[in-house]
């Protein structure tokens, strides 16, 4: 048993988090009330993934639904799967956070988070082998930012060895909700670096772009955004959900694509994506699903993959096909595109492979990319986060609710150093600087035999001090 911890916070949170229940759901064969409905053993033999399993073989999910209002929980609550979810597990405020991060992480939002760590503490004791957790929230907002960062803090102090996996709605350029995204998303960002092991940043320009060009919807509403989301969300942990060729969990992931600990935040993609009327010309094959993967039109974030270079990536392919075909076009991939790839990390495409493809599909892959070109996102919310804090404008609204401007100037150089770290690496090559005489191959000088020597004369003394200490 794996399991996962699912946390939905602020409104664009809990759509996007129902909206991902509705798919899982979909995929196990369980149906709005929770009971099982499905055609396949397979669907219930790790079912505890996601689901307890409650009186009457009822599955409930293991979600907690968290918002500063009560608003978003009603529409839960009255949507397709309101009945699924614990009523427990719907944890409100009254008085919103009125999209200021202070209110979420300070006010309003500290004096909701000890009901959430208890229910999150709940959760953990019935589970037989935590996984770690996984937090959909948006960045632009007050209470996912907000609140949803404090609540990741609380959760990696009291459970420091268990994952924590975020999914991250940034601001996008063109699409923005509101005027103080800069400040929230900033603020976010700072403590993101810091508390979670995976974020995958979605953007809703890149989910517009995807709507527009290629699935050709003319109207797209925030539904089919969140579809898309929701489709990556399951992808990512399709390998602990099914049986699968090769496997890959949060924490194999997590080793394999994050090469130094603040730089973990993932760009996601997937295929196929077809417009409906175009689904017939096309065939699903595994190299049509790994060109597809690795076009930039498929990133659910808006930043050109072609800017920077990939520090690691990872793809999860769901459906029956031969292991050694992806691999074959992994590295084919790998090898025509080796100017998009650094040269010292060298094989840095991790793959899954997992039996059973998503509802209406014969195979599909879900991409998870660490490239340099991030940084554009952070350097765009650390620009327009500058242009204002410069004129200390609405950061009355902050400081009311007792933060200290002091917060504000910390959080900006942390997302600018993220995004120099990330220059750094796009710039660095694999020049080796060590010349092999310092290996004590043959040839190697007397000087760094004598250090050796002299190494093991201390570590002799050493052993030989804690001996008597022993005795």
């Amino acid at each position: 048993m794996r399991e996962i911890v699912h946390l939905q916070i602020g409104q664009c949170g809990n759509q996007i988090g129902s909206k991902f229940w509705e798919v899982i759901g979909d995929e196990h064969g369980i149906n709005e009330v929770g009971s099982y409905k499905g055609d396949s053993h397979l669907q219930l033999e790790r079912i505890n993934v996601y689901f307890n399993e409650a009186h009457g073989g009822k599955y409930v999910p293991r979600a907690l639904l968290v918002d500063l209002e009560p608003g978003t929980m009603d529409s839960v609550r009255g949507s397709r799967i309101g009945q699924l979810f614990r009523p427990d597990n719907f944890i409100h405020g009254s008085s919103g956070a009125g999209n200021n991060w202070a209110k979420g992480h300070y006010t309003e939002g500290a004096e909701l988070v000890e009901n959430v760590i208890d229910r999150v503490r709940n959760e953990c004791e019935s589970c037989d082998c935590l996984q770690g957790f996984q937090m959909v929230h948006s960045l632009g907002g007050g209470t996912g930012s907000g609140m949803g960062t404090l609540i990741i803090n609380k959760i990696s102090e009291e459970y420091p060895d268990r994952i924590m996996n975020s999914f991250s709605v940034m601001p996008s350029p063109k699409v923005s909700d509101t005027v103080v995204e800069p400040y929230n998303a900033t603020l976010s960002v700072h403590q993101l670096i810091e508390n979670t092991d995976e974020t995958y940043c979605i953007d809703n320009e890149a989910l517009y772009d995807i709507c527009f060009r290629t699935l050709k919807l003319t109207t797209p509403t925030y539904g089919d955004l969140n579809h898309l989301v929701s489709l990556t969300m399951s992808g990512v942990t399709t390998s602990l959900r099914f049986p699968g060729q090769l496997n890959a969990d949060l924490r194999k992931l997590a080793v394999n694509m994050v090469p130094f600990p603040r730089l973990h935040f993932f760009m996601p993609g997937f295929a196929p994506l077809t417009a409906r009327g175009s689904q017939q010309y096309r065939a699903l094959t595994v190299p049509e699903l790994t060109q597809q993967m690795f076009d930039a039109r498929n990133m659910m974030t808006a930043c050109d993959p072609r800017h920077g270079r990939y520090l690691t990536v990872a793809g999860v392919f769901r459906g029956r096909m031969s292991t050694k075909e992806v691999d074959e076009q992994m590295l084919a991939i790998q090898q025509k595109n080796s100017a998009y790839f650094v040269d010292w990390i060298p094989h840095n495409v991790k793959v899954a492979v997992c039996d059973i493809p998503p509802r209406g599909l014969k195979m599909a892959s879900t991409f998870i990319g660490n490239n340099t070109a991030i940084q554009e996102i952070f350097r765009r919310v650390g620009e327009q986060f500058s242009v204002m804090f410069r004129r200390k404008a609405f950061l009355h609204w902050y400081t009311g609710e007792g933060m200290d401007e002091m917060e504000f100037t910390e959080a900006e150089s942390n997302l600018h150093d993220l995004v120099s770290e990330y220059q750094q690496y796009q710039d660095a090559t694999a020049d080796l600087d060590w010349e092999p005489e310092e290996m004590g191959e043959p040839g190697a000088s007397s000087a760094s035999v004598s250090t050796s020597q002299t190494r093991t004369e201390v570590r002799t003394e050493v052993v030989t001090e804690t001996e008597t200490i022993i005795e």
